[in-house]
């Protein structure tokens, strides 16, 4: 009979994303199985190596980015509100400009591995698709805005932009900044451009 994990991958994904924060891209399998309490063995054992590693955090993190969204969004009763409420939680574990430029780091890097490229595609696709689903729900109120498909890429580029922008030059809070730029669209999109 096999010996039951009580290590977890929840566990091991979400020291690696705190290591990274802390860090940047520089960081070891040895920093990371400390913040874990785990031994570094239990990496190679469960993802092969970094890559294997950053591979699961990055399938990881888009199943939860989604479903934080839906879960927002239905807290917000949907709508607009809804729609507003699952941008603006996209960044919300960046924490810190510190933070977030460490993860940026690591995105630059992610860019140049072609594996790891491609599950952000990923990533960014079922991104684009909840926030189409979501734009659909809340089109009666939206009667300026452009087609669904058009709309969630343009409002995934404004939360995308404005996190970098606010990770480079940190004025405020990030939500507070991600509510203003989505507002804008979103009012424009109202019709109600100026308010």
């Amino acid at each position: 009979m096999a010996r039951p994990r009580s290590i977890t991958g929840e566990r091991l994904l979400a020291a690696t994303a705190t290591v990274i924060g802390r860090v940047g891209p520089g960081f070891t399998l040895a920093q990371v199985a400390a913040e874990a309490g785990v031994a570094v063995g239990i990496f190679s054992q469960r993802y092969g190596s970094k890559t294997g590693l950053l591979q699961a955090v990055s399938r990881h993190s888009t199943r939860e980015t989604v479903t934080r969204m839906r879960e927002y969004a239905e807290v917000a009763d949907g709508g607009v509100a809804g729609l507003r409420a699952a941008l603006v939680q996209t960044y919300a574990g960046l924490g810190d400009a510190e933070t977030a430029a460490n993860h940026l780091g690591q995105l630059g890097v992610d860019i140049g591995d072609p594996a790891l490229r491609a599950l952000l595609g990923e990533h960014y696709a079922a991104v684009e698709d909840e926030l189409r689903l979501l734009v659909e729900a809340a089109a009666p109120e939206l009667p300026h805005a452009p087609a669904s498909r058009r709309a969630a890429r343009t409002l995934l580029a404004v939360v995308n932009g404005t996190a970098l922008d606010w990770s480079i030059r940190p004025e405020g809070e990030l939500a507070g900044r991600l509510e203003e730029d989505v507002d804008a669209v979103l009012s424009a999109w109202r019709g109600r451009e100026g308010q």
